[in-house]
């Protein structure tokens, strides 16, 4: 009993660090979509280049994920890890002292989107390497709380930051925040010893087929990849369109901020994909996802046809759309690594965060084109904007509920497939 309790204590204390250690290194990640309506004024940029530069972040880490979340099945996740600290903190710095157009920050924030590659899903394999299998699910959301809470910070910080003094040095501090962020995990959490599991062979490291036949981690998987769509063309066009909002209505003098709504639906929709989690656990996993799809289609949807003619009604119902966006996200996260094959798991966690982040790139980079196609933003182009998500979010729930995942252990017997 002593010896068990020693070792759980062991394991909160490393899912503690970690994610600490997220949140310094990601506050960063969202700097750009906080600043974004200024930058596109500061540098004449096309609503589509402005996409591009956001969704950049997503298509380097896409590129960069396969192999570095599925080295970890090979080579101890923590160096992977700092590794990616490393690039983040080059990235960040080049944004702060040498972007001064499109091409330039197209290319400091494709470094930062390896930097992501390389922390994200690395950290996550820090946690459930070392984490017994009940767990796992609420270390998972404890990293998906991280990630949540670094989210919503940056949009605070970043729009503190710049008024204070100047773009630049937000992204300078971004760096800062990300070196401090590299000295905690190597200084405070041990390296790992060659793994016990039975590993593939060399030739069959980034064979991903056993991952692709995988049909719960995959389900979970699919999921996740429009479930970041979503998320990231929320955050990374919600501060420009709740600006829309307020300029076409005239509203200035307000308490709620578009940066300062998109900081409080970050922390508010952490909390529920922490809480979603538990839901999962209780009421049944594949239930909560469902249900959250199908809520943040009709949201969306909501959000594009009926607040563009108030801030007060687009700041509420983005503040209710975040928290369902959010719902799940844990909870997807905890299904593909709850059912992966456990000498695969980094493979899985590889093609998870890749699927991912398909979406997260797809999300931005298509809001800005359909506003581009409607000749700008207008009313209009925002109502076909959210309506193309809301779309989506159904065709993946269809997909999801074909699929038929596996629950996980821990979570209510009989709530959920096996």
């Amino acid at each position: 009993m002593g010896d068990d309790r020693v070792e759980h204590l062991s394991a909160v204390r490393l899912v503690v660090l970690v994610c600490a250690a997220q949140v310094l290194v990601q506050i960063g990640a969202f700097f750009w979509p906080a600043l974004l309506p200024g930058m596109i004024s500061r540098w004449a940029l096309t609503n589509s280049q402005a996409g591009w530069i956001t969704a950049i972040f997503y298509a380097a880490y896409i590129c960069a994920v396969p192999i570095l979340v599925t080295l970890t099945d090979r080579i101890d996740a923590k160096v992977v890890y700092l590794s990616g600290v490393a690039t983040t903190v080059v990235g960040h710095l080049l944004f702060a002292f040498l972007a001064d157009g499109f091409w330039s920050a197209l290319s400091a924030r494709a470094l930062t989107g390896i930097g992501w590659a390389g922390t994200y899903m690395t950290g996550l394999k820090l946690l459930v390497d070392k984490v017994d299998a009940k767990l796992m699910s609420r270390a998972t959301a404890g990293h998906a709380a991280s990630i949540g809470i670094s989210g919503a910070l940056s949009f605070a910080c970043a729009d503190l930051i710049a008024g204070v003094a100047g773009w630049q040095s937000a992204f300078f501090a971004a760096g800062a925040s990300a070196a401090l962020a590299w000295l905690l995990i190597a200084c405070a959490v041990p390296g790992r010893a060659q793994p016990s599991l039975p590993r593939p062979s060399d030739a069959a490291l980034f064979d991903f087929r056993p991952v692709f036949r995988n049909r719960s981690a995959m389900a979970y998987a699919v999921a996740y990849g429009v479930h970041t769509l979503e998320m990231n063309a929320l955050r990374g066009w919600g501060v420009a369109f709740l600006g829309f909002v307020a300029l076409g209505t005239n509203t200035s003098d307000t308490i709620l901020s578009p940066t300062a709504t998109l900081t409080v639906l970050g922390l508010s929709g952490t909390l529920t994909s922490v809480l979603g989690n538990e839901a999962a656990i209780r009421l049944g996993r594949r239930r909560l996802i469902c249900f959250a799809m199908l809520a943040s289609a009709v949201c969306a949807a909501l959000l594009g046809f009926m607040s563009s003619q108030s801030y007060p009604l687009a700041v509420g119902l983005m503040l209710i759309y975040g928290p369902i966006v959010w719902i799940d996200s844990s909870s997807l996260t905890a299904g593909t690594a709850g059912t992966a094959e456990p000498s695969r798991r980094g493979a899985t966690l590889a093609v998870h965060s890749m699927l991912g982040y398909l979406g997260g790139f797809a999300g931005p980079l298509t809001v800005g084109w359909v506003l581009d196609l409607h000749g700008g933003m207008s009313a209009a182009a925002w109502a076909s904007a959210f309506a193309m998500i809301a779309a989506l979010m159904l065709m993946a729930l269809a997909a999801f509920l074909l699929m038929q995942p596996r629950g996980l252990a821990g979570d209510r017997s009989g709530a959920e497939p096996t």
